[in-house]
């Protein structure tokens, strides 16, 4: 009997053992068939995710940002302790114990699950770091292997502040955001150094599921979150019972950076089409340049400022159309609609848009977001109509312009107003340097792209008679010349009729100077005086002012026939201060790649247009 129990023992051992040595041989083997298709650790020695392209600015504010993913890579020591602590206790209180996976971890994990109904992922942090990096978000068992391998390889070649700060730079914190920096700025306007505790909690509360726990989706959700870091991190002992309800009991507080706009939104895609023509897609939406250009901040605002205040003047001499939209026709309830415009502060000067409440004979009664107003008589004066009830009515979206606010009671005092038709452009130059110190490409970039200052051809009209004179001057003209204001028939060519300018008033003053021919713009004297010269001559020194555009030789042009943009015939009239020079515009100054090497430079380009005392005179 002994001797059977003893033959058992030992055909049991040998299965055993050759259970475990295949076992270890399958292991092996897997190991082996996916170590050998997994990427390169050491390619995180040099760290460069896709960062934002950034645009400065002449003071160094930025005024656009170009990127695939809103990253900004910080060192371990810029990330506040709070955000550390609050990451490791929401997402992988055993980070520091481990080599890469945590199996009490995972049984913990499971437990949690069932017995809290709290969703937490039992992946590691380093894990989570290997993944986001390397692989893809299939769940796969082929894809948790190598996840698995990577991670140990992790491990063994970083430390765990290595890996944390990885970590920090590399994870989605939703809207684009990637990272504890980018994601500080968004949601907080702060750096990530500068993170109290409860915010700090926030952050790492909602890298479970960001897109469904943003506190701009969901604000229970995020409450729920943030509060469930802060009780890991009591749990942990990273702060006390105290400092966790302190910072339970307090509302989130977010500021939604998302839709904020350029002050320079076509100056800013200009320099995205210089980037995108001479550095690829590539290189701008994923390399992190720092682009500094010409722009002046305060000349940008006050002409945004101009030609908004221009275009809407001009729009009420046309007369008041109605409202596009009427809320109350559309079965929306009046004090359920939200407009992302009311997300932002509104002063004095503000256009805004309004819902209509109360239309009577006398004043229009409306509400902004949060802000109750009115619009009084004079208000709607300019429509004249004189009554409001015959302008507008219940329900009615429009457009006001914000004369006074009063932030205690949210309440306002508005004109009546509505969005131009038409539209404009302004561009300023700094005929020293040739750079572009502020450009309004149109009303509204979000309406219309199309750049009407670089993109639009206009007919010059009496601008380009400046261009004429200087030319007239330079071939022996004086300002005394005499020239006829007379009527006169030219011939242009062969077989084309006659052409018989007449001046803005139909009369004609006789024999004038030129210069009294340039300072009241007649027409007459300024076909005389091409006449003379020749259309082709003047069409040749056209070119020198900077021109592009082909200018044809027509007599026509001294009343400025051709066509040219705004940029051509700005950057023109530079000439004349500057003494007979133009400087070429620009508006890029350097640039610079992540590391801070220079990849370009410009300095001003200036041609000698015309001599000095030409352009003197």
């Amino acid at each position: 009997m002994a001797r059977y129990v003893i033959r058992i023992a030992r055909q049991a051992g040998l299965v055993a053992s050759f259970v475990t040595v295949a076992i270890l041989g399958a292991t092996t083997g897997v190991l082996f068939t996916f170590a050998g298709d997994l990427p390169q650790i050491s390619a995180l020695d040099d760290y460069a995710p896709n960062t934002i392209t950034r645009v400065y600015a002449r003071n160094g504010e930025t005024i656009g940002e170009f990127a695939t993913q809103r990253r900004v890579v910080i060192d371990y020591e810029n990330i506040s302790p709070y955000l550390r602590d609050a990451i490791i206790a929401a997402e992988d209180a055993g980070f520091y114990s481990h080599v890469g996976l945590s199996i009490s971890r995972l049984a913990i994990t499971i437990v949690r699950d069932v017995v809290r109904g709290e969703l937490a992922g039992a992946s590691t942090l380093t894990q989570q770091l290997a993944r986001n990096l390397f692989l893809t978000q299939e769940k796969t068992l082929t894809r948790k292997i190598k996840e698995l391998l990577l991670s140990f390889q992790i491990e063994k070649r970083y430390t765990k502040t290595e890996i944390l700060a990885l970590y920090c730079n590399q994870i989605l914190f939703g809207h684009g955001a990637y990272g504890v920096e980018a994601a500080s700025r968004m949601y907080f306007n702060k750096s990530a150094a500068d993170l109290k505790l409860e915010e700090a909690a926030l952050l790492a509360g909602i890298i479970q599921a960001p897109a469904r726990q943003s506190p701009f989706v969901n604000i229970e959700r995020a409450t729920q979150r943030r509060n469930y870091a802060l009780n890991r991190m009591e749990d942990e002992g990273f702060i006390s019972a105290e400092e966790a309800v302190t910072a339970r009991a307090k509302p989130i507080s977010v500021l939604d950076r998302r839709r904020e706009k350029s002050i320079a939104p076509y100056f800013v895609e200009e320099v995205r089409q210089h980037l995108e023509a001479n550095y690829g897609v590539e290189q701008l939406y994923e390399d992190g340049l720092s682009v500094h250009t010409s722009l002046n901040v305060e000349l940008q605002i006050a002409a945004n400022r101009a030609v908004s205040n221009g275009l809407h003047r001009l729009d009420k001499r046309r007369g008041f159309r109605k409202p596009a939209r009427n809320l109350a026709k559309e079965e929306i309830a009046l004090d359920e609609f939200d407009h992302a415009r009311w997300n932002q502060p509104i002063a004095a000067g503000d256009r805004i848009p309004a819902i209509v409440t109360v239309a009577d004979s006398n004043h229009v009664v409306m509400r902004s977001g949060k802000y109750q107003g009115t619009i009084e008589r004079e208000g709607f004066r300019w429509t004249r109509r004189q009554a409001a009830n015959q302008l507008l009515e219940v329900g009615d979206l429009i457009l006001v312009q914000v004369t006074s606010v009063d932030e205690t009671r949210k309440t306002l005092t508005a004109t009546l107003d509505q969005e131009p038709l038409a539209e404009g452009a302004l561009l300023a130059i700094d005929n020293r340097t040739g750079q572009i110190l502020a450009m309004v490409g149109g009303y509204n970039f979000e309406r219309s792209k199309f750049n009407r200052t670089v993109q639009a051809s206009r007919q010059l009209g009496s601008l380009f008679k400046a261009v004429l004179y200087a030319t007239a001057i330079d071939r022996g003209y004086t300002p005394t010349s005499i020239i006829m204001d007379e009527p006169v028939s030219l011939s242009p060519g062969p077989d084309q009729p006659e052409y018989s300018p007449e001046n803005y008033d139909k009369e004609f003053v006789g024999p004038v100077t030129l210069r009294f021919a340039l300072e009241k713009s007649r027409n007459v004297p300024a076909v005389q005086v091409i006449a003379d010269l020749g259309p082709q001559l003047v069409a040749d020194y056209a070119t020198r002012f900077g021109f592009t555009s082909e200018i044809p030789s027509f007599l026509s042009i001294a009343l400025g026939a051709g066509e040219a943009t705004l940029l051509e015939i700005t950057s023109a009239y530079s000439i004349f201060p500057n003494l007979g020079v133009r400087l070429e515009p620009y508006e890029i100054l350097r640039i610079t790649d992540r590391a801070g090497n220079l990849l370009e430079e410009n300095r001003p380009i200036s041609y000698d247009s015309l001599p000095a005392d030409t352009a003197y005179i």
